[in-house]
């Protein structure tokens, strides 16, 4: 793969990366193509717009491109490791939900990845039911933020009758 697989562009000054129709957009990280291709279809199956890469680097050049809300990610990579793209996602978008998969699990890999911010941490090979359940509930906690952000937004411009008997007397 020569690089990341960017369908549509996100518009970046949008504080919610989650797109208003609802979009699930995630973004696949394995450098194990056969991996990384059979989650893709599997996850575009149940509605998904999957943005894949093949390693860090190339995960964080589409993740500035097209920030997505979730991210699955391995953790054993060349290039960038899926520790240093936990961090560098975090640093840019610590709403971010990232779910970190690995065949080499270690009890020190899955302490710095659930410290550095993950949302979870599976065991390859995942059951695909256990990666959905995982990036479903990802996906409902940021839409849950983004809603209280909503809420809160909305309360900044809405004016309490107090104030605005108060304005019509002045």
């Amino acid at each position: 793969m020569s690089g990341p697989n960017l369908a549509k562009e996100a518009d970046l000054h949008s504080p919610f990366p989650l797109h208003p129709d609802g979009e699930k957009r995630v973004l696949l990280v394995d450098d194990e193509e056969g991996i990384r291709r059979v989650l893709a279809l599997l996850l575009a199956d149940l509605g998904y717009r999957v943005i894949s890469a093949a390693n860090g680097k190339e995960a964080m050049d589409g993740f500035v491109k097209t920030p997505c809300p979730v991210v699955i990610t391995d953790i054993k990579m060349p290039v960038m490791d899926g520790i240093a793209l936990l961090k560098e996602v975090k640093a840019k978008r610590p709403e971010t939900e990232v779910i970190m998969l690995t065949g080499h699990a270690t009890v020190d890999s899955a302490i710095d990845g659930l410290k550095s911010g993950a949302w979870d941490y599976l065991m390859k090979p995942a059951d695909i039911e256990d990666i959905i359940e995982k990036a479903e509930l990802a996906f409902q906690k940021r839409m849950n933020q983004e809603e209280k952000i909503r809420s809160a937004q909305a309360k900044q411009y809405l004016k309490s009758p107090r104030e605005i008997l108060k304005q019509g007397k002045d």
